[in-house]
């Protein structure tokens, strides 16, 4: 590294960049002890310790550290309170722990989740009532009933934890989670959840339904087991609520304190100057936050990618699902973190740029948060368009092929050619979203990269136009191969939903084009798939089972 008498890094005049790392000067090294630009949250492992603690006071608690004739006095106390209006109105507060009221507000809600396609959300919450209420009424303590009180309510328990309670608590709770946005609506929202069950809470002992520490720790329970599992399941930067049209992304939001921390850590590590962020190309990228910067150096633009610890969990639980359904589709070694992540696409960017293939220059990984938060800067293709609304003419087919060809000869998949992934600049092909690339990848995989090229190609064109212009590059037999082995989820969502909407019978073409090759299953069965099968099927059995139990218990 070269650097001025000051220390710091000196220009360097590499060919093409110039103009750009001429603002590297102003980058500055953060000290040790100062904070990092995005600080560390909370996030879901502050909510699993408060979840470890509370199953622990739980345990204490049933075992009658906290006896039920210490509570008697308290209960006296608030009867003592009792008049006819405070009564009537605690009624009415208690009906909302009625069974039949807190399925009926469980299944709106439930219903709200699947109509805006929130499945995350909705299997979650589910789980939750199901987990909740079955360890509620299988393993709860039963206390006598309060010495010199009487019971004015008809859905009153002496157990702990407070089932009704607990079930109304996780229901208000969960519904804060699915229906509110991020922010300060859903901040309101769990305020006005924790509001409404302690108002239930205090409604609840004037009438001697509960013990008070049942009662409070079951309010608790129905927080915090909430709280962790969609920190953990459902994190809420991933999984975004929302009401507005594409609001189904998994996008991060590049506003308040992350917009900050960009500009700053931009500024800092890179020595650009932002001045305006914008979310770009959201529609074709779902396992990262794509973003373009306006930089003042080059009065022009860069190109970012915000990876997560979140956009890594949530792509691990895919391909549990993916592994489960269709087996392991090709070997690719699972990255042990984000940092990693961001890691391989830059190097999958250098490398792909020496062998020859069109690709953005990197600029560099900034840190956000150590461990949990990177953004890898690249170049921004102005001026260009995706291949799925780009003219497409005979140059543009063989540019295609050639780049296919090419990342065959250098041993390397692309693994997601689609529309969204491939730009048409000055009337070349470029490559973009490089992060799945794959080195020395199975047969399998490099042919399906052949068929993913000539479907995106077709959209545009025609199948006979473009597999004429294909075999001129390939073998008519590695076209079959391709095509043989290009089924199910092999065919990115992307092409699989524009060829719906072309409505030709595009794919069906190029295989009549192609020589008669049998399908290449892709069905993989191998112990992982059976045991991942395995497990899940208990789990699904399990929370059946739970279901029945809690159903039976309450029927008797």
């Amino acid at each position: 590294m070269q650097t001025d008498g000051s220390g710091t890094q000196a220009p360097r005049a590499t060919a093409g960049r110039a103009e750009v790392r001429l603002a590297n000067a102003g980058w500055r090294r953060r000290p040790s002890g100062e904070p990092p630009p995005l600080p560390r949250g909370l996030g879901w492992r502050a909510w699993g310790w408060a979840t470890v603690a509370l199953l622990v006071a739980g345990v204490a608690i049933g075992l009658a550290i906290v006896p039920s004739d210490a509570q008697s006095p308290l209960l006296r106390w608030f009867q003592d309170l009792r008049t006819p209006t405070l009564v009537d109105v605690a009624e009415v507060f208690d009906g909302l722990t009625d069974p039949l009221a807190v399925w009926i507000l469980r299944i709106a809600i439930l219903v709200v989740a699947a109509f805006f396609g929130r499945w995350r959300h909705l299997i979650t919450l589910l789980a939750l009532y199901v987990v909740v209420d079955f360890v509620d009424t299988i393993l709860a303590v039963q206390r006598p009933a309060p010495e010199g009180v009487t019971v004015l309510s008809s859905n009153a328990t002496t157990s702990f934890p407070s089932l009704p309670v607990a079930a109304l608590a996780v229901t208000l709770f969960g519904a804060a989670m699915v229906l509110a946005p991020a922010g300060r609506p859903r901040r309101l929202a769990l305020a006005g959840a924790f509001a409404l069950t302690g108002l239930v809470v205090l409604a609840r002992l004037l009438l001697a339904a509960d013990y008070p520490v049942d009662a409070v720790y079951s309010l608790l329970l129905g927080w915090i087991t909430v709280g962790f599992a969609f920190a953990f399941f459902v994190p809420g930067d991933v999984f975004p609520v929302s009401y507005a049209r594409g609001g189904k992304a998994a996008h991060l939001d590049l506003g308040g304190a992350r917009g900050e921390a960009i500009v700053a850590a931009v500024r800092d590590q890179l020595g650009f100057t932002v001045t305006e962020i914008e979310p770009f190309g959201l529609a074709g990228s779902g396992g990262s936050s794509p973003l373009r910067m306006r930089v003042a150096e080059i009065d022009g633009h860069l190109f970012g990618k915000i990876y997560s610890t979140s956009h890594l969990r949530a792509d691990r639980w895919y391909k549990v699902g993916r592994s489960i359904l269709y087996g392991q589709l090709e070997d690719e070694v699972p990255l042990g973190s984000v940092r990693r992540l961001a890691l391989y696409e830059d190097y999958a960017l250098r490398l792909l740029r020496d062998v020859g293939i069109g690709v953005a220059t990197t600029y560099g990984i900034v840190e956000l948060t150590p461990d949990r938060e990177y953004m890898l800067v690249t170049e921004f293709f102005s001026n260009a368009t995706t291949l799925g609304d780009a003219e497409v003419d005979d140059a543009i087919i063989d540019e295609g092929m050639e780049l296919v060809q090419t990342l065959w000869a250098s041993g390397l998949a692309h693994r997601d050619l689609k529309p969204a992934n491939m730009l048409v600049r000055g009337g070349h092909l470029q490559l973009v979203d490089v992060s799945g690339l794959q080195v020395r990848p199975t047969p399998w995989r490099q042919a399906v990269d052949l068929a993913n090229m000539m479907l995106t190609l077709a959209l545009r064109s025609d199948p006979d136009r473009v597999y004429a212009r294909a075999i001129t590059s390939f073998s008519p037999d590695d076209v079959a191969e391709a095509f043989a082995a290009a089924r199910g989820l092999a065919i990115p969502t992307q092409v699989s939903e524009k060829l719906k909407e072309d409505g030709r019978p595009i794919l069906e073409r190029f295989r009549e084009l192609a020589p008669d090759r049998p399908p290449v299953s892709i069905q993989v069965w191998s112990v992982r798939r059976v045991a991942l099968t395995a497990a899940a099927v208990v789990g699904v059995l399990a929370l059946a089972a739970m279901v029945w139990a809690t159903l039976a218990i309450g029927l008797d």
